[in-house]
């Protein structure tokens, strides 16, 4: 199917240095993204004017190729030609982690692949009953029964996708991986158990009769362990020999042990999991869905939802439904997305009404992030209220024992996974639940909107400088009602060569989406004022700071590109957010050259977020600097 693009995928190979320079590739929805062993071999020119090329990209260490919506087909091709399937396991680096962040991207990384299908059973069960509620079919007719295998199959077999894609983590062979999961499942194991008679390896060695089917802990165990097996018998066992004796062993080995050891073990975590499930669900079933729904945007921000979301896999497997994760999740998005909804109909700003509006509505669909960095945590009374209307409509959803029967998106959709057992119930209590989330989140926004947008226009402007000594007078306050300009002209904030904004080295930057303004790659690590007026905005990771000049001029100045990931190293901050500033004064100064050695793009973008409100926008070179 994507034959048609072998050229271009080859041209690419060739120009990112060749199939040698790349340690790792795969693509998002519009860009190829390679991790190279050394970025200066590739030649940005040549692939920026090739013929299927939107752009390249430079960004934290991955060399961004923008190909467009058909760049899974381009990267079908390269993946071929380079040989990413064996050069993955072989080459890639391993990222030094936390070990909280390493247990997360080992949780998340094994369990997120599988969610599509377990979705699209969930969904199949949806359908079912539907069909039952509505007398389309029975219990016992054979289409229920095999409509019902179609969905179940993905459940019973899970062992096998988990042992696959772990394995693809722990990088080892997936298909050997595979067919031991395949061995807990096979139909005279299962006969075994069902008879109930005691089975012994060789006269000696007692297996523990065990159903390993819809388990989920005994295959990530035991995975775990075959991967160090594998990685010691490849080492130990000559080439020559290896690709036969290697798998022999590894099924002898890890037969014996999952049936004996491993597989018993991990059936007794997960028997106190279910345990722990079923006590939740019995005495403080409300407990899940209050803490998911009120904390969700706070997990986010810190990447805990990826190890949390599982937890509701687990309980599904085990139990056939998920209380632990799914519900509190649906309710804190749809009281992100009401919340962003009321500042989208309060704002009189065109540019944050239009990304207020944007972002509520992709929130609505489940996906939350764009509000949430881009409105309710700027702006703070936006997400206070959406953690308290999540919560509350998380609260109703444990308290009526609601729970959803498929993983997938926590959208408006998602209500279709809470229809289930031959009942509507469920799904009439996370509608209920999703409403007194909205409603709550709504209200609450308006008020506390009233509330800061009185403060913020009542709260006098107070001048103060950092420089000066305590003998001086303090100095007058700055006026900061004076009547716009037509046009925004803005200095340099910092020293260097001034470049057009389509330059940045990021697509949400180049193409003006955040407003109109200038690249400036810097030949000093210093931000100053252009300008007499306030610190509107400054992140806790100092890499970015919003300011808003006396005559309504909001400038977003954002130090290279993903320095949020540096949490403040690097940046030293000379001001605070509510600080009155005089042009010229220095705001930050940050070292360029760590930065770059970090692998960060150290181009400065200077925008005036407020673009709309003027006829032009101009960046232009600032006299302090020459």
């Amino acid at each position: 199917m994507s034959k048609k693009y072998e050229q271009l995928a080859n041209d690419i190979i060739e120009q990112v240095g060749s199939k040698e320079n790349i340690n790792t590739a795969y693509h998002c929805q519009t860009r190829l993204r390679f991790k190279l062993k050394d970025e200066s071999l590739a030649h940005d020119d040549v692939l920026k004017n090739m013929d299927g090329v939107a752009g390249v990209i430079r960004n934290a260490g991955v060399y961004q190729v923008v190909i467009g919506t058909h760049v899974a087909d381009v990267f079908e091709e390269i993946e071929k030609l380079a040989g990413l399937d064996q050069k993955e396991a072989a080459d890639a680096p391993d990222e030094k982690k936390g070990a909280l962040n390493t247990v997360i991207d080992f949780v998340a990384s094994v369990f997120q692949p599988v969610i599509p299908a377990l979705s699209g059973a969930g969904m199949v069960k949806a359908v079912l009953a539907l069909l039952v509620v509505f007398h389309v079919i029975t219990n016992d007719s054979q289409t229920y029964i095999l409509l019902n295998m179609f969905a179940d199959a993905v459940f019973y077999f899970l062992p096998v996708m988990l042992a696959f894609t772990e394995a693809k983590k722990l990088k080892c062979n997936q298909i050997l991986a595979a067919a031991t999961a395949l061995i807990l499942l096979h139909p005279t194991w299962t006969g075994l158990v069902a008879a109930g008679e005691v089975v012994n390896f060789f006269d000696i060695l007692p297996f523990q009769l065990v159903n390993y089917g819809n388990s989920v802990i005994p295959i990530i165990l035991i995975i775990f362990v075959q991967s160090y097996l594998e990685r010691w018998l490849n080492k130990v066992m000559p080439k020559s020999v290896n690709l036969v004796f290697v798998p022999m062993l590894v099924l002898i080995i890890m037969g014996t042990l999952s049936f004996s050891v491993i597989g018993p073990l991990g059936n007794i975590v997960g028997q106190y999991l279910a345990n722990v499930f079923n006590f939740l669900a019995e005495n403080a079933a409300w407990a899940p869905a209050l803490l998911v729904g009120g904390l969700l945007p706070i997990m986010v921000m810190f990447g805990i939802h990826n190890g949390i979301a599982p937890l509701g896999v687990m309980q599904m497997a085990n139990l056939g439904y998920d209380s632990i994760f799914g519900p509190g999740c649906v309710c804190s998005n749809m009281a992100q997305a009401s919340a962003g909804a009321v500042v989208a109909f309060r704002e009189k700003k065109a540019k944050e009404k239009q990304l207020a509006t944007a972002g509520s509505i992709t929130a609505f669909m489940g996906i939350t992030e764009p509000l949430l960095y881009g409105v309710n945590l700027p702006k703070k009374y936006p997400l206070y209220a959406s953690m308290v209307g999540g919560a509350c409509g998380g609260l109703y959803a444990g308290l009526t024992h609601t729970h959803r029967f498929a993983t997938g998106s926590s959208g408006l959709p998602a209500v279709l996974l809470y229809i289930g057992d031959n009942t509507m119930t469920f799904f009439y209590n996370i509608l209920v639940s999703i409403v007194i989330a909205c409603v709550v989140s709504a209200v609450l926004t308006w008020v506390l909107a009233s509330a800061f947008e009185k403060k913020a226009a009542s709260k006098t402007v107070t001048e103060t400088n950092t420089n000066t000594s305590s003998s001086q007078e303090p100095t007058p306050v700055l006026s900061m009602n004076q009547e716009k300009p037509e046009n925004a002209v803005v200095l340099a904030t910092t020293p260097g060569s001034i470049l057009p904004l389509n330059t940045a080295p990021d697509e949400a930057f180049a193409s003006g989406m955040l407003g109109q303004g200038a690249v400036i790659r810097p030949s000093k690590g210093e931000v100053v004022a252009p300008f007499d007026g306030k610190v509107s905005v400054f992140f806790p990771t100092k890499h970015a700071i919003g300011l808003t000049s006396q005559d309504g001029i909001e400038v977003l100045v954002h130090v290279g590109v993903n320095t949020v990931e540096l949490n403040g190293k690097y940046f030293d901050a000379k001001v605070s957010q509510g600080d009155v500033v005089r042009k010229g004064q220095t705001l930050l100064n940050f070292d360029v050259d760590q930065i770059a050695k970090a692998g960060y793009p150290t181009e400065t973008m200077v925008l005036v977020t407020n673009t709309p409100d003027f006829k032009s926008v101009n960046v232009v070179e600032n006299p302090t600097f020459n």
